[in-house]
């Protein structure tokens, strides 16, 4: 078979086949390990990388320094609170109220702070201050933690109650159902929200909140007095119309 050739400057004849075989043999520039150019490129950015890895352990530094005061103001505040909680044991309810203030205000934020804004307020219900209860909750309920709100609502509506404001404590009380976990205590809250809606002479609202106990939670303790008092409030209704 014939072989492609040509001329070159010197004049000899040049094979081409075997510079283009030549050719594809040649090795290809081969590229840095990825390894390699990451170094390169901290090594010519010095002062950047050194920023970097200072921020990151004044971060790390921050985040545990976080953690660690919060766990010691969380056992802090527990203390408080059991000191707190002997007081109201013991029926030395001004005590009792003094301590649970100030566990509120100096540890805001933990756990044993939102126990003790429930139990300051059942002090000032056993203390005849409903007003003051209904100032410690009022602002707090919306925003408690999933596990206080219900409770917070009850209590919330009890000082509500105790002052006449029913429509309030109605209201309150439904909100704390709807935040309760368990279905006695959403039955049990619905019931006291039926009580406050009949106090308040809306039968409406009233004969809704029993109804809706007999239908949700039929099981519960609270379905037998829902039945009896939408008994009640039916016949009420009817009689109103005749």
């Amino acid at each position: 078979m014939a072989t492609a050739t040509r001329t070159g400057v010197t004049g000899k004849p040049t094979n081409l086949a075997t510079t283009a075989t030549a050719a594809a043999a040649a090795p290809g520039i081969r590229k840095p390990a990825l390894s390699d150019r990451v170094g390169a490129w901290i090594q010519g950015h010095r002062r950047l990388t050194s920023w970097a890895g200072t921020v990151l352990v004044v971060g790390a530094l921050l985040f545990t320094w976080t953690l660690s005061t919060k766990r010691r103001a969380e056992e802090i505040a527990s203390r408080n609170l059991a000191g707190a909680r002997f007081a109201f044991d013991n029926q030395n309810l001004p005590l009792a109220a003094s301590e649970l203030a100030k566990v509120i205000e100096d540890y805001s934020g933990t756990n044993s702070a939102q126990e003790g804004r429930l139990l300051l307020a059942n002090v000032r219900l056993l203390q005849g201050q409903p007003q003051q209860a209904v100032a410690v909750l009022k602002d707090y309920a919306p925003g408690a933690g999933r596990a206080f709100r219900a409770q917070a609502y009850s209590l919330l509506g009890n000082a509500f109650e105790n002052m006449g404001r029913t429509r309030e404590a109605g209201d309150a009380y439904e909100k704390g159902s709807a935040a309760a976990a368990l279905d006695f205590l959403k039955a049990q809250l619905l019931a006291d929200a039926g009580r406050a809606w009949t106090s308040a002479a809306d039968t409406a609202r009233a004969t809704a909140a029993y109804r809706r106990i007999v239908n949700e939670f039929p099981k519960e303790t609270a379905a037998t007095e829902a039945k009896v008092r939408l008994a009640e409030l039916t016949k009420g209704a009817v009689a109103a119309t005749q």
